[in-house]
């Protein structure tokens, strides 16, 4: 499967100061208080920042934001930003967030994914997904970027596996 990164692209842009962000964190993190966007170029988004929640004790929340229009039964990994040059995509970096949030329009449902976590899930998992899921291909101005569609009940199990750690077993 192909999709166009560019479209992409423009849809989370387009979506960026929609109220149900607002919405959404208010309800997800207890003390809400205030949010910013980050998407201006700099350190902050390109360590994955599209967005800080504050919270009324002062703990800032930093988020990275990815938006699908449809609904569909997976959330996508990017495992190469460029396939061709082995390029990392944001599942195989050390990002600044602290949460991916993963929004399908359509139902209205955020998924907030503890980013720490699921880089432990996919260190755990990664391979046995590459191996059984077909990936999914963006085509961007001149490169490539794979994505790994991973069902959203088995990602959701695997991150709960990440947040238990026993260090008896080495």
């Amino acid at each position: 499967m192909i999709h166009n990164f560019q479209r992409s692209l423009a849809l989370s842009a387009s979506q960026s100061d929609a109220p149900w962000w607002e919405a959404t964190y208010r309800k997800a993190f207890p003390g809400f208080q205030t949010m910013a966007n980050v998407r201006q170029d700099g350190w902050a988004q390109r360590g994955g920042i599209d967005r800080v929640v504050v919270l009324k004790s002062g703990k800032t929340i930093t988020v990275d934001e990815k938006v699908r229009d449809k609904d569909w039964p997976d959330i996508l990994l990017e495992r190469w930003s460029d396939r061709q040059k082995k390029t990392p995509g944001w599942v195989q970096k050390d990002l600044a967030c602290d949460y991916i949030a993963y929004a399908f329009i359509p139902s209205q449902t955020c998924h907030l994914l503890p980013f720490l976590q699921l880089r432990r899930a996919w260190l755990d998992n990664g391979e046995r997904w590459i191996a059984q899921y077909q990936p999914v291909l963006a085509q961007n101005e001149t490169w490539v970027t794979e994505s790994i569609p991973v069902p959203v009940p088995e990602l959701l199990g695997a991150l709960m596996g990440a947040m238990t750690v026993n260090w008896g077993a080495v």
